[in-house]
């Protein structure tokens, strides 16, 4: 697994990790604030090897007596979150809501049950194999937020201000988006995929968007999605654009009465999007709509969802669907 020896730099005291992998899940990017003594991260990485070069990456640039003394999760999902455990002198950041729903997370043990010990002949075993094997969840623990909030929370990291802005329920129950105003960049944590079809486990769609057009309405110069390529402002509008007519799609189908399974078959079929990765995704992505539009309140059940979109996949091995 190659995962980048450098930080991107952004700004003055501002870098971001960034280990592009297109066509697979977990490679998330961090970014890394330092200002004097203080450092902060925003968002930690999956498992132990990618996070170890992470540190590698941040002590490059970083004065030889700073510390990560506070990390911010931009939402609950593992691969923002289970590298926490690596800096247990920090304060961990996260809304409120966030900390209510990590419950409904699959925790790092899940996590290796699931790339070890489901079938490896059936769906979901195949997949977890093919998209999550070759991650070390072993001997990982979950350290939780140590500080939440609701709304805005603002803070400083050093002489740098922050604004941590509350957007959820979107991507998940919880997200956060961390605005640098001095520095025109935002963070967007998994409001914000570039490279492939994205997956949103809370929605609705609509939220989502909102959340773009908070990011933009700050007017940043730089945009740290949360997997992907950095971009600007016009990068994000084209996100808006992809989330405003997966929406339409989605909701003619539900009108139709067609199943979620079988809308978003034809949204694929279609060739919706077709240069971006894991089309599976669909499936998720329709799913989680149809639950709002059919005015289902519950906790999505996210390893069924999953199971969904591997059947998918798993069903389509060969046959040129870009699904990895």
């Amino acid at each position: 697994m190659s995962l980048p020896t450098a930080l991107t730099h952004l700004a003055e005291g501002i870098h971001a990790w960034v280990p592009q992998k297109s066509g697979t899940w977990g490679f998330a990017n961090c970014l890394v604030i330092a200002s004097g003594t203080e450092a902060a991260l925003v968002d930690t990485p999956y498992d132990g090897p990618m996070t170890r070069a992470l540190i590698a990456a941040t002590s490059a640039v970083l004065p030889e007596e700073a510390r990560v003394r506070t990390v911010i999760n931009t939402h609950a999902n593992g691969d923002h979150t289970f590298g926490n455990a690596f800096f247990p002198d920090a304060e961990i950041i996260s809304t409120r809501a966030s900390l209510d729903h990590i419950c409904i997370e699959p925790d790092p043990e899940a996590m290796h049950h699931l790339t070890h010990a489901t079938p490896a002949d059936e769906p979901l075993g195949w997949y977890m194999r093919k998209h999550f094997g070759h991650y070390r969840y072993d001997g990982l623990e979950l350290q939780p937020p140590t500080q939440t909030f609701t709304g805005r929370h603002r803070l400083h990291i050093g002489t740098i201000p922050l604004e941590l802005i509350e957007v959820g329920p979107a991507h998940t129950a919880g997200d956060l988006i961390v605005h640098l105003p001095e520095q025109a960049v935002v963070c967007a944590g998994d409001i914000l995929f570039v490279g492939d079809h994205p997956v949103h486990w809370q929605g609705p769609l609509s939220r989502v968007a909102d959340a773009c057009e908070t990011i933009l309405a700050l007017e940043p110069r730089t945009v740290v999605p949360g997997h992907g390529p950095i971009v600007g402002p016009e990068g994000v509008r084209t996100y808006l654009r992809y989330l405003r007519e997966l929406e339409a799609r989605i909701h003619a189908g539900h009108a139709a009465g067609r199943s979620a399974q079988a809308t978003a078959a034809s949204i694929i079929e279609s060739g919706f999007h077709s240069h971006l990765g894991l089309a599976e995704r669909m499936l998720i992505q329709t799913a989680v709509e149809y639950r709002h539009l059919d005015g289902d309140t519950s906790d999505p059940d996210l390893i069924g969802l999953a199971s969904e979109a591997a059947r998918w996949a798993f069903e389509r091995r060969g046959v040129g669907v870009r699904a990895a």
